[in-house]
């Protein structure tokens, strides 16, 4: 049976930035490229665009637009890769295209200023992780538990334009108690693009069962994120196994219908075994059909969820 995969985060752009590696070109290097994701069934994959810490805070406008550029300039000449604007552009699908949604890791690219966001937007941003680990001018990241505090008068501002836009919300980095805030402001579902379950690994990044439970009411989606550290305490043993338990477990708190893939490709230094690159990630259907997930639950956690959630959203 053929399943839509939507993945809700990868780091690929800074293979293109930093290792000069053509992400239009099929390669064994790196996590993935767009051949590969067409390949491996991947329809939706949200690219995302992280600031280094060495252009915070002063240079992030600059190099979140720089990175904007090269990302629509590798995809200009690819006639199956399309930029997602709008929840019209995710109406069709076919298996010779993949569609691409455009998200910046970290609101220090707003330099503070609605007006900043407003222009990423015309841009073709959709999405927006609103901390990474650290503090910024919308609130406080994970790194800065246990006494992390919530969204800044600017973040709840920030929270309301993004629902006028049209933009998806992401809390994975969040703070817990930014978390908490962003639950209260926002009115439309939000995203943990790229997180894992706390009961399962205790780890900074993870939700717990209160945050799943919470972001299931609000309609919500977490992406179960691919990175060993987050599925195991030992994270050297870390296979597909330990990402199936992280779904089964967030699936049994918040039903099935709120747990989708966020892979971390390109961003995490290593994989769990079996999920070395995106070529792998069929199997997670193999193991959810061998676990007894239903070909409706393995739909749905494949990419119908990340789906229903970008057409509720997007205008």
């Amino acid at each position: 049976m053929h399943y839509l995969i939507v993945d809700g985060h990868c780091d690929s752009i800074l293979e293109k930035v930093n290792k000069n590696r053509d992400l239009r070109i099929n390669s064994k290097e790196g996590h993935l490229d767009f051949p590969r994701l067409l390949k491996s069934g991947v329809g939706v994959q949200f690219m995302a665009l992280y600031i280094e810490d060495h252009y915070k805070p002063y240079n992030s406008v600059i190099r979140t637009l720089e990175l904007i550029d090269i990302l629509k300039t590798e995809i200009k000449d690819l006639d199956y890769v399309k930029l997602v604007k709008d929840k019209n552009d995710l109406n069709n699908f076919s298996n010779d295209e993949l569609k691409i949604i455009l998200a910046i890791e970290g609101g220090e690219a707003l330099a503070g200023k609605i007006e900043v966001l407003r222009c990423l937007y015309e841009l073709g941003v959709r999405s927006l992780t609103l901390t990474w680990n650290q503090r910024n001018e919308i609130a406080d990241g994970a790194y800065e538990e246990p006494n992390g505090q919530g969204l800044s008068s600017f973040g709840r501002s920030v929270v309301s334009e993004m629902n006028k836009l049209g933009m998806l919300i992401d809390v994975s980095h969040l703070a817990v108690n930014g978390f908490w805030d962003v639950i209260e402001t926002s009115q439309f579902p939000i995203v943990a693009s790229h997180s894992c379950c706390r009961s399962l690994t205790e780890h900074h990044r993870n939700l717990s069962d209160k945050q799943l439970k919470a972001l299931a009411k609000n309609g919500g989606v977490i992406g179960i994120n691919y990175c060993p550290d987050f599925l195991n305490k030992n994270p050297h043993n870390a296979d597909i196994n330990d990402v199936i338990k992280h779904i089964v477990h967030a699936s049994e708190i918040m039903g099935t219908e709120h747990v989708g893939l966020g892979s971390d490709f390109d961003g995490i230094d290593c994989t769990p075994k079996g999920l070395e690159d995106v070529t792998k990630v069929p199997n997670l259907i193999v193991a959810l059909e061998r676990e007894g997930f239903t070909s409706r639950e393995i739909g749905n956690i494949m990419g119908n969820n990340f789906l229903r959630i970008l057409k509720q959203v997007l205008k």
